[in-house]
C-alpha cells in the first residue's frame, strides 16, 4: 500500500467513498475550459489484461480515479489495509452521479451500446431521475471510426460541453477510445461505462443487490445470456488474476505501481 490506493498486480487502485467522489467531480467540472478526467472503474478482468498489457497498466494507473469495482477489491480494502472504500462501479456511480445531479445540475452525455440500447438507456435515466439532463446520445458503428468520424463526435461533445460523458464500448476498446480522446475534450468527466448500457438499456438483467454485496456477481452474468462471450474473462482471466495477486503477496513476484504516466 502506497499513499491512499492499494497495489493490486500493479494496478493502484484508489481507496475514495463517494462523498470524496462528489467533491472532486464538483471541483473538476467547475472549469469548462480545463482539461477532461477519467474514472476509471477496476476489477479483477481489468487488472489481469494490465498484467500483459502495458497501455492498459498505464491508462488506469494514470486515471484520476482507479475506482475498485468489484466487491473482493472493497472488502480487502476496507478489511486487510483499513481504508474507507466504496465500490466503484459504473452502474452505481452513474446512478449516484445523476442522483447527484439534482443538486449540482450536471449534463449528460451517453456514447456506446447498441443504437436500440443507447436510447432505452437514455429513456431509463430519464424516467428515473426526471431532473436529469441528457445533452446527448450517440451508438457509434462497431467497426473501427475514421479520423474524420472521430473528429466530428468530439467536435460535437465540446460544443455540447456535457459534464459527465458515459463510455459504453466494452473492455478494453474503452478504455483506449477515453485515453485517446481524453485530452481532445474539454472540461468534462469520462466514465468507463462498459455493461452499464446493456443493464440500464434492459439487454442484460443486472443481479439482485444481494448477489451484488455478495461479491458473486460474476457468476451471476457468466451464467446468463452473455456465457460464449464472458466465459474466458470470468474462468480465465479471473484465474490469472488470482494467481498473480498470490504471486504479489508471497513476495514472489514484485509488480510496481507507477502512476501519472500522461504522455
Amino acid at each position: 500500500m502506497t499513499g491512499s490506493y492499494v497495489n493490486f498486480v500493479g494496478i493502484g487502485v484508489d481507496a475514495i467513498t463517494y462523498d470524496e467522489l462528489f467533491t472532486k467531480v464538483d471541483k473538476w467540472i467547475a472549469n469548462k475550459n480545463g482539461r477532461s478526467h477519467h474514472i476509471a472503474c477496476v476489477n479483477a478482468y481489468n487488472v489481469a489484461l494490465s498484467v500483459s498489457n502495458k497501455e492498459l497498466y498505464r491508462i488506469y494507473n494514470n486515471a484520476d480515479i482507479t475506482g475498485a469495482d468489484g466487491i473482493p477489491f472493497v472488502k480487502w480494502i476496507n478489511k486487510i489495509e483499513k481504508m474507507d472504500c466504496d465500490r466503484i462501479a459504473a452502474p452505481d456511480t452513474i446512478l449516484m452521479l445523476a442522483e447527484h445531479a439534482k443538486v449540482k445540475n450536471y449534463t449528460f452525455y451517453l456514447y456506446g451500446g447498441a443504437p436500440d440500447v443507447c436510447v432505452k438507456m437514455k429513456e431509463f435515466l430519464e424516467e428515473k431521475f426526471p431532473h436529469i439532463n441528457i445533452i446527448g446520445h450517440m451508438s457509434p458503428p462497431f467497426r473501427k471510426l475514421t479520423p474524420e468520424e472521430d473528429e466530428q463526435i468530439i467536435n460535437e461533445i465540446n460544443a455540447l460541453q456535457p459534464d459527465i460523458i458515459c463510455v459504453g464500448l466494452g473492455t478494453p476498446k474503452q478504455d483506449y477510445w477515453i485515453d485517446e480522446n481524453i485530452e481532445k475534450i474539454r472540461g468534462s468527466v469520462l466514465i468507463a461505462s462498459g455493461a452499464t448500457f446493456d443493464f440500464f438499456g434492459g439487454r442484460v438483467k443486472m443481479a439482485p443487490d444481494f448477489i451484488r454485496k455478495s461479491g458473486f456477481e460474476w457468476m451471476y452474468r457468466l451464467f446468463g445470456k452473455d456465457f460464449k462471450r464472458l466465459w474466458k474473462r470470468y474462468i480465465i482471466m479471473y484465474s490469472v488474476f488470482v494467481g498473480t495477486f498470490m504471486l504479489q503477496k508471497s513476495g514472489i513476484v514484485k509488480y510496481a505501481v507507477v502512476k501519472d504516466l500522461r504522455n
